[in-house]
């Protein structure tokens, strides 16, 4: 009886004292007080790695293993790369924008990659490539080096990010839906933070 009465006295909610919900999206300042912290302090890795983030709009058990050869024909940097997603087992495709095509050439050349190593190999013994817990301290330290509250934010919140942009932009459930490799337009529904309602009033608008 003592040990149960006890074990009931220390035991606590998983969840006690952090923020349960979804993680909030960057904003476009947000964004640019980031990249230009990052170009600043020449943080060559870093900056591909948060280029890339917000524009593949990848999990982050997807990102840290993608490999030099997703994003790249032959020695040239792709425009678009297409990865098989690890949760779903389904194909995603995203396009590589400028800024983060010249990023990840200048990480790759400085690091001297070659086409079947990782992105972003691990600097611990070990581990062939970062691991989604490193990824998330890096993003951890990313937000707070611009004033916002570690808690609050998480990579998932670069996940959002490019794909909140693009709904409130052209209000096209079902694209941000492909972008992000939602299997169920409710999942993108959910993660967009959009009313039930609204998402099947514009849901039906966008249909062909």
């Amino acid at each position: 009886m003592e040990t149960t009465t006890h074990a009931k006295k220390n035991s606590e909610p998983w969840n006690k004292g952090k923020l349960i919900g979804q993680k909030p999206p960057l904003k476009l300042k947000e964004i640019w007080a980031l990249r230009v912290r990052l170009q600043l302090s020449n943080k060559v890795r870093e900056l591909a790695m948060f280029n890339l983030a917000l524009d593949s709009k990848l999990r982050g058990c997807d990102l840290v293993r993608l490999r030099v050869r997703d994003v790249t024909h032959g020695n040239q940097m792709a425009p678009r790369a297409i990865i098989m997603q690890q949760k779903t087992q389904r194909p995603v495709q995203f396009e590589l924008t400028e800024p983060t095509r010249t990023a990840l050439a200048a990480w790759i050349s400085k690091a001297k990659l070659s086409s079947e190593q990782f992105l972003f190999p691990s600097r611990l013994r070990g581990s062939p490539h970062v691991s989604t817990r490193q990824y998330a301290r890096v993003v951890s330290k990313w937000v707070a080096s611009i004033g916002l509250e570690p808690a609050d934010y998480g990579t998932h919140s670069l996940r959002r990010t490019k794909a909140t942009l693009i709904y409130r932009r052209t209000k096209n459930l079902r694209a941000v839906q492909l972008l992000l490799g939602h299997t169920k337009l409710e999942s993108t529904v959910r993660y967009l933070g959009i009313e039930v309602d609204d998402a099947l009033e514009i849901s039906e608008q966008t249909e062909i």
